[in-house]
């Protein structure tokens, strides 16, 4: 049996305060140990190309405009299934490669389905999306209506009031909540970490959500003034880390915002590499949210291959 074959995903564990509030971050080691992340020199040649394939199955591959179309996710959705072109493919011997999901608002999951058919996830945002500030009883008629829609994954917004405020108890109820409505469906929990002013706050926060059933925890709705960054996604690696000693459930990690280029994504591969292990750089364990990345590490899997740089035009936008 497989270790994805056997993965037991997140039961609310119940609320522990006396652990949350004793929950401390050493921002200074924190931001050296993000810099060394960042300064470092990437993997070159066969091994850097190895690793963006990878990063392509890990991408959710999204689209959360005011102006999206039925026509705009089908392309989205054909383009998450053939995410690289026939050459590069065969140049580079991958015979099968899909990004890791599809992420669309809810009115768009219809269109999704009729194109995916059961063969890729289809995460929708949900819980009034991206500022979350609907009623309790309209954020779960929300997930309940996307599920049924076939939606399989579920990327909910915390109430950062709760946060704020040092709410935990308020902030697990919701959480717990939104994993009940989501049923089979797995939830991923966004923080919105660049509203949450301190890593502390963040380290709280993931630790909170997870203790309630989150299935993946996820840095930002790419909305926020910041998104995701190496140092917030250090500090909630590192609750993943505590909480799978703890508890022993395996949660994933999703930063989303501002990751477009392909160094970026290595950044992120070799964070979850070096603080979790090889087996959290699957796409039940780690997933990037972005709309741009893809067409960068095309760009860059091409020049692996061919020795030049094409313009980004002649890559297929979704």
């Amino acid at each position: 049996m497989s270790h994805i074959e056997s993965f037991k995903r997140n039961e609310a564990v119940g609320l522990d305060l006396g652990w949350v509030n004793q929950v401390r971050v050493n921002r200074n080691a924190s931001d050296r140990r993000a810099a060394s992340l960042v300064n470092r020199r990437t993997v070159k040649k066969e091994y850097q190309a190895a690793w963006l394939v990878k990063a392509i199955q890990c991408i959710d591959l999204t689209t959360l405009g005011g102006d999206d179309t039925p026509g705009r996710v089908e392309r989205l959705c054909r383009k998450a299934m053939k995410p690289l072109r026939a050459d590069l493919m065969e140049a580079l011997g991958v015979t099968e490669l899909t990004t890791g999901a599809v992420c669309v608002y809810h009115e768009m999951i219809t269109p999704a389905v009729a194109v995916l058919q059961g063969r890729l996830p289809i995460a929708a945002v949900s819980t009034a999306f991206p500022a979350g500030l609907s009623s309790m009883e309209t954020k779960l008629r929300e997930i309940e209506l996307s599920v049924a829609a076939g939606a399989t994954e579920i990327d909910i917004v915390i109430t950062r009031q709760h946060v704020l405020t040092g709410n935990w108890q308020a902030l697990y109820d919701e959480m717990k909540a939104y994993r009940e409505a989501c049923g089979d469906a797995h939830v991923k929990a966004i923080l919105a970490t660049g509203d949450l002013t301190t890593l502390e706050n963040v380290a709280k926060a993931s630790w909170v959500c997870m203790m309630a059933g989150s299935d993946f925890i996820k840095t930002s709705t790419g909305k926020e003034g910041v998104n995701a960054t190496i140092p917030v996604a250090l500090t909630m690696v590192r609750t993943i880390r505590e909480y799978h000693e703890r508890y022993g459930y395996q949660i994933g990690f999703k930063p989303a915002g501002g990751v477009s280029s392909a160094k970026g994504a290595l950044q992120y591969l070799t964070l979850m590499k070096e603080e979790l292990g090889n087996e959290w750089l699957e796409p039940h364990l780690f997933r990037i949210g972005a709309s741009s990345l893809l067409t960068d590490i095309e760009r860059q899997l091409e020049h692996y291959v061919t020795g030049n740089y094409s313009a980004n035009h002649r890559h297929t936008q979704p």
